[in-house]
């Protein structure tokens, strides 16, 4: 009997095509092994075996049942897994899913920073302990003395309170000539022993290894929750038939727990009836309608386009300003220079905070759909935020590379302004960070606080009108992302960037779950998870391959300093590449420059091209084939020629719960 109440709970989420948890998956698991037991066949099959396939057999099966235990065993070592499905069952699958990637973020700046750490910092701490021995990097003769002149701004003499703060905040001082920052790694090679270890070729390839782990994560998380979102949107009543059938999980037996579950499914329910009423009444709009909305989008983006170029513009022209009197020693008034110094990361993340309440107060207007909304809007403000960071490393860039006099031509890059500019660049990047991360405590502390205790022991009018801020979805995937993209930029000027990543990312978790939880209420309109996950990594992408053109420009077009770093005896960055491939055999040269060459990456492209053509049109017959079996189990359900007789009925639904279950 067991058996068989087994096999039709299998069965039953067989036929709803969806697997909701962990638990499921493994009861899903434990019914394929009891599958051969349950039917003739496979009792049969297991009787004429020889003693040693029973026992290959028998160990296969021990073998997966360990490995699901294993597997059930390993989710209760996930960061977070009570905190998340508290939230999910009190605010919905949508605000979980924002908890859920930032945890992702968490993670994945914790595996960089091991990688960074342990190919670049860690072997420099050791060397200058004296366990290794170490070679400087030795300047080439061909670059004046000029450009060898490199004196960071530590900290001598007598200090005040105030400096270590200004370090803390700007990277500037003691935090300079620290391994946090670029300027610090001037050691050539490590040798251990008769072995030597290139620490220019290892920094390199510690970068380019940092930035395709992050590809390749992204990618894998965003096809997952591409398989999710197809099942989603392949038939609204399935939708529903998982929800009502297979969503509920029959291992709970804590009443917190059940509670908890029972508030997930009925905000799963709320979104998707409110998504069918907006569809119906977008559907029943007249033509006169549909002109005044279309006139109105059209006005409101030409007004974004406004906003967005004038916050490009200042950000711009605050740059050039701060670099060139940020250094002006003779100024008397330390606080002016100060602000100075500071100018451009405060008027983006003033562009930051003021951008994201105007697109979202503008949206309203808009009448789109909850889901579609949230993603115009991230759009939006991520082409701001990322077009902000853009916009100063141009800046950045533009007064790195402008030589007004032809003393600095050999160089290739202002010196006199920037003698390690590596580190500047850097130091921008924990700046932009930090203050990031300043603006998100403070809104919390300052705004979301005082707004709570008004709402909730003042009863006048005007305050309850306005309430509890709700909780933006968007602006809180957005700021995660903005500074995720600046610690992808800033890693490879400040290696140990990651680090601090981690750290707020950690901080910032606990921070976003008060505020929703007693200063903030949930939005009005519910979102839906499934597409929610997909877009937020997708947006996530798009950051990471913006984050690829400065990295790469800075690696293979600007001049490295000739001053700091562990490329100073080369040109560019990436010159230690083909440095590198000179010293292997002839025939491993010829087979590597033969693959840098065009005669190979034309058909290499085009080879590429052909696969993709092979697997979408792949996709595309394997979808036709869902739809028939789709159709196929429709027909089976209502056909009276298999209706006839309970028998034929109950076989057939366990040959079409084989057959989907194997497949």
């Amino acid at each position: 009997n067991f058996k068989m109440q087994m096999y039709s709970y299998s069965v039953t989420i067989c036929k709803c095509e969806v697997v909701k948890n962990d638990r499921q998956w493994h009861i899903l698991s434990v019914c394929s092994l009891l599958l051969e037991q349950c039917s003739p066949r496979g009792q049969a099959d297991t009787e004429h075996l020889s003693r040693w396939k029973r026992w290959k057999r028998t160990s296969s099966k021990s073998l997966k049942k360990a490995l699901s235990e294993v597997k059930g065993f390993s989710s209760y070592l996930v960061l977070w897994r009570h905190d998340i499905h508290s939230i999910e069952g009190k605010f919905g699958t949508g605000i979980q899913s924002y908890f859920s990637f930032l945890r992702f973020l968490v993670l994945l700046n914790f595996i960089i920073f091991i990688l960074m750490f342990s190919f670049i910092t860690l072997p420099i701490i050791i060397s200058k302990y004296g366990i290794f021995n170490n070679t400087i990097v030795n300047i080439s003769p061909k670059y004046i003395d000029n450009c060898t002149i490199y004196e960071p701004s530590g900290n001598k003499g007598l200090v005040y309170f105030y400096t270590y703060l200004q370090d803390l905040l700007s990277g500037t001082g003691i935090l300079e000539v620290t391994s946090l920052f670029y300027g610090y790694y001037t050691i050539d090679a490590i040798w251990i022993s008769t072995m030597r270890y290139n620490l220019p070729l290892a920094y390199l390839l510690a970068t380019f290894a940092y930035l395709a782990l992050s590809l390749l994560w992204i990618i894998k998380r965003s096809v997952e929750g591409f398989k999710q979102n197809l099942v989603h949107d392949a038939d609204p009543f399935q939708s529903y038939c998982n929800k009502v059938f297979a969503g509920w999980d029959f291992c709970i037996t804590d009443p917190n727990a059940a509670r908890l579950k029972h508030r997930s499914l009925q905000c799963e329910l709320q979104t998707d009836l409110q998504e069918e009423k907006l569809k119906q009444k977008i559907a029943e709009r007249t033509m006169k309608e549909k002109l005044r909305i279309y006139s109105l989008r059209i006005f409101i983006n030409i007004i974004v386009l406004a906003i967005l170029s004038g916050f490009f513009y200042s950000i711009y022209r605050v740059t050039v300003f701060s670099q060139e009197n940020s250094n002006d020693v003779d100024n008397a008034n330390f606080q002016a220079n100060l602000l100075v110094q500071y100018l451009p990361s405060m008027v983006i993340t003033l562009a930051n905070f003021i951008g994201p309440l105007i697109f979202s107060f503008l949206i309203r207007f808009e009448d789109y759909t909850p889901a579609f909304e949230i993603k115009m809007t991230l759009l939006r403000c991520v082409f701001l935020r990322l077009a902000n960071i853009g916009v100063l490393l141009f800046s950045l860039w533009s007064q790195i590379s402008d030589c007004g006099t032809d003393k600095c031509k050999p160089c290739g890059y202002n010196y006199k302004l920037y003698p390690c500019w590596e580190s500047d660049v850097g130091q921008e990047m924990y700046k932009l960070m930090i203050f990031d991360f300043i603006v998100i405590l403070a809104v919390p502390l300052f705004v979301d606080f005082p707004r709570m205790l008004l709402v909730t022991h003042c009863s006048c009018k005007l305050v309850q009108w306005f309430g509890l801020q709700e909780f933006g979805i968007s602006d809180s995937v957005l700021e995660i992302i903005y500074g995720q993209t600046i610690c992808w930029i800033g890693t490879f000027f400040a290696p140990l960037l990651p680090a601090i990543a981690t750290i707020k990312y950690f901080v910032i978790f606990y921070i976003k779950k008060i505020c929703l939880k007693h200063t903030r209420k949930p939005a009005a309109r519910p979102i839906r998870a499934s597409s929610s996950n997909f877009f937020f990594l997708l947006v996530l992408l798009i950051g990471l391959i913006l984050a690829f053109i400065p990295v790469g420009v800075s690696i293979a077009r600007i001049p490295s300093s000739k001053a700091c770093g562990p490329f100073r005896n080369f040109n560019t960055s990436w010159e230690v590449i083909p440095d590198t491939i000179v010293t292997f055999p002839t025939g491993l040269q010829q087979v590597l420059f033969g693959m840098a060459s065009e005669a190979f990456a034309v058909p290499f492209f085009m080879i590429i091209c052909i696969i993709m053509f092979y697997f979408t049109a792949l996709a595309r017959a394997h979808k036709r084939v869902v739809e028939q079996l789709r159709e196929q189990l429709v027909l089976v359900r209502f056909d009276p020629f298999y209706c006839h007789n309970k028998e034929n009925v109950r076989a057939t639904e366990m040959r079409h719960a084989e057959e989907y279950w194997f497949s």
